[in-house]
Formats: C-alpha cells, sequence, structure tokens
C-alpha cells in the first residue's frame, strides 16, 4: 500500500470514529428541528423537546386560525361575487394569504436562529398545547 492510501485511510477513519462523528440518529438540532416545525404537524406527534413541541404547537395554531379566516373569508365574499362583486373577495383573501406567508417566513427564521418568537396570542394557546 502506497504512503498517499495510508495517510488518506488515516484520515478518513479519524474522521467518521465513532467519538468525532456527531450521530444523526439523535436527529437534527433544535434550531433546524424548530425551523421544520413549521412545516407540519408529524414534528409536534414525534418530537419530545420543548422547544419544536412549541413552535409546532404555534404553527398549528397561527397557520390554523389563518386559514380558517381564509375560509370564512371566501364564504363571506364569495356571496358578493355571485352578486356581481369581485374586489372584497380579492382583497380580503389576498391580505390573509400574504399575512400568512409573511409570517410562516418570520417564524421559520426566528426558529432557525434560536429565538423563541412569540405570536401574540396564539403563543398562549401553543404553550397549553405544548405543555
Amino acid at each position: 500500500m502506497r504512503n498517499e492510501d495510508r495517510r488518506e485511510r488515516a484520515v478518513l477513519s479519524e474522521l467518521w470514529h465513532p467519538a468525532t462523528c456527531r450521530s444523526h440518529a439523535a436527529g437534527p438540532t433544535e434550531n433546524v428541528a424548530g425551523l421544520l416545525s413549521y412545516t407540519g404537524l408529524i414534528s409536534f406527534l414525534i418530537g419530545k423537546r420543548p422547544y419544536v413541541r412549541f413552535h409546532t404547537a404555534q404553527s398549528l395554531v397561527v397557520f390554523g386560525s389563518l386559514h380558517i379566516l381564509s375560509i370564512a373569508l371566501g364564504s363571506v365574499f364569495g356571496v358578493g361575487v355571485l352578486m356581481g362583486g369581485m374586489a372584497g373577495f380579492s382583497v380580503g383573501l389576498l391580505l390573509v394569504n400574504l399575512v400568512a406567508v409573511v409570517l410562516w417566513i418570520v417564524c421559520m427564521v426566528k426558529a432557525y436562529q434560536g429565538e423563541r418568537f412569540r405570536v401574540p396570542l396564539a403563543a398562549d394557546i401553543a404553550d397549553s398545547i405544548a405543555n
């Protein structure tokens, strides 16, 4: 075996040694798990860490409420569309959806930064769900 091969093998064995390698079986770090908690319900069901459970519960409360609001606005202004009006329907839904997207991005960035960002009203409900 050549010296280059031996050195390369020694470096690789040191890099992949169990003592120096972080195991991925333990799951993602807190900030990555917090970011991912805004993408679905599964992290609430399998997550045991309080940080992740809080962000998942807050995501469910905030975006569930905004979704219900969007449906209600669609129902109320949908009648106006049937009567010939279109402006209220499109502006109301556009505004709710724009707020939802901006809030979703802000929450994910804050969770990734490790900050426990609390959306007013929703955070208190999320605390009661997560605990």
